[in-house]
């Protein structure tokens, strides 16, 4: 258990996480929901860190003690007794206090409704993912979830465990009594009908001019061209519920997530466009693109490049463009043995989220270096960088790669061929490995 004690700002800040039940000085007692989100995700492959931070959790807050332990304890309880393990069965904490001993064979009937329900749920998680071009956090909907407990029901003839998969589901048994009598059902009806016609009023304005929009655009344009008001939260709730996605300067999800609970600091610009210094592991320069490959697949690279010899010291490559792309960029440096670091270097970035990070800035520091960024939306003072990308990108075949393993293989087979093959006409006709030997062996 971490030693960690919060502070009042802290406490704060975690108690409006709605994944958190309570919070005190000393611990934090998540809800049974965010356990069972992390076991269907930790079974994808994503690592607790990730999934802490996707969820709103900021690590510099918690401390990686604390979550580790905490997937630790969870995936332990989950393999022993399935869901019913995730539940939190202390007094005060799980709702009215059962007095009734469960019968090993109720016991057991529980444990199979909930993990029917689990399966369920993840199936329901799949099937949205598919329908989405990028992959995004999903979260059910009370709707959704009522639905859900109701095909499970029907499916596995459970209809003495509606109380029970209700508290498993989190929500309330009168919510889902009340969400399948004859009145509500009428009334749903007819709200979807009303729904129906405003969706086909809304593609109208969505499809205006053969130009896609977003709810605001639709908003000024159905007053505008068809002289009809609708609230904005209307015309929200119609596009999520039919799925009319505007693909057109999207909020980006993490930039808002890694910039939520923590002060960024920007860094003065220390390198000037000194790019050229002469001395081999002194200027790093970083930064992140993205790559479109196979069919609309989107995927991150980042890379450290020497500012001197122009080789690429370290790069990382995700799906997600997640704070992790650059700390394990950071880490993939420190543990490439041919890097040897000059007295006084440092890397130099753009002012993005990732760089501003005060875990990628402690990070940077533990590593020796100093830190430098350019000015606010000034691309040349990391020119040479962004030169790199623009080179990979004509060069690398990126777009025929089908699978990300693909794109990976591809990416480390250049990585090897800017390195050690492509002679630049700037490093007197070297590569970047042959003029990074040429000056240590000048010095």
């Amino acid at each position: 258990m971490s030693k960690k004690i919060f502070t009042e700002r802290e406490i704060k800040l975690l108690s409006g996480n709605p994944y958190v039940k309570s919070v005190s000085s000393k611990g934090i007692t998540y809800t049974d929901e965010f356990k069972r989100l992390f076991i269907a995700e930790n079974e994808k492959g994503k690592t607790p860190r990730q999934i802490f931070e996707e969820n709103g959790f900021d690590i510099e807050i918690i401390g990686m003690d604390r979550v580790e332990s905490s997937g630790k304890r969870w995936r332990a309880a989950y393999r022993e007794n399935g869901v019913t393990g995730l539940r939190d069965t202390r007094k005060g904490n799980s709702g009215r206090p059962n007095d009734k001993e469960l019968s090993l064979e109720e016991k057991y009937a529980r444990l199979e409704a909930a993990n029917n329900l689990l399966k369920a749920e993840n199936e329901l998680f799949k099937k949205d993912q598919l329908c989405r071009k990028e992959a995004e956090e999903v979260k059910l909907s009370a709707e959704q979830k009522f639905l859900l407990i109701h095909s499970v029901i029907e499916k596995y003839q459970l209809k003495s465990m509606v109380s029970y998969l209700c508290e498993t589901a989190g929500v309330s048994r009168s919510g889902y009594y009340n969400y399948f009598t004859s009145q509500s059902k009428e009334h749903r009806e007819k709200r979807d009908a009303e729904d129906e016609i405003v969706k086909e009023i809304i593609l109208k304005a969505f499809n205006f001019k053969r130009r896609k929009k977003g709810a605001r655009q639709i908003k000024m344009t159905l007053e505008g061209q068809f002289d009809t008001i609708y609230n904005l939260k209307r015309i929200r709730r119609i596009m999520k519920k039919y799925d009319i996605v505007c693909p057109i300067r999207r909020a980006n999800p993490y930039k808002r997530m890694i910039k939520a609970t923590q002060e960024h600091r920007v860094l003065p610009n220390l390198l000037n466009r000194e790019f050229k210094q002469g001395v081999p592991g002194k200027i790093l320069l970083t930064d992140i693109t993205y790559l479109y490959y196979g069919n609309g697949q989107k995927a991150y690279l980042s890379t450290i490049k020497d500012g001197s010899t122009n080789e690429i010291l370290s790069y990382h490559v995700l799906k997600r463009i997640t704070l992790d792309l650059a700390t394990d960029t950071l880490i993939k440096l420190k543990k490439n043995k041919k890097v040897k670091l000059a007295k006084d270097a440092f890397i130099h970035s753009d002012q993005g989220g990732h760089y501003t990070s005060p875990t990628f800035q402690k990070q940077v520091k533990k590593l020796g270096l100093g830190q430098s960024m350019s000015r606010r939306g000034n691309c040349w003072d990391n020119a040479p960088q962004e030169s790199f990308f623009g080179h990979f990108k004509d060069e690398a075949f990126i777009k025929p790669c089908s699978t990300f393993d693909e794109l990976k293989r591809e990416i480390k087979s250049y990585m090897n061929y800017y390195n050690n093959y492509r002679y630049q006409w700037d490093l007197k006709k070297m590569t970047p490995v042959q003029y990074r030997d040429h000056l240590l062996n000048a010095a």
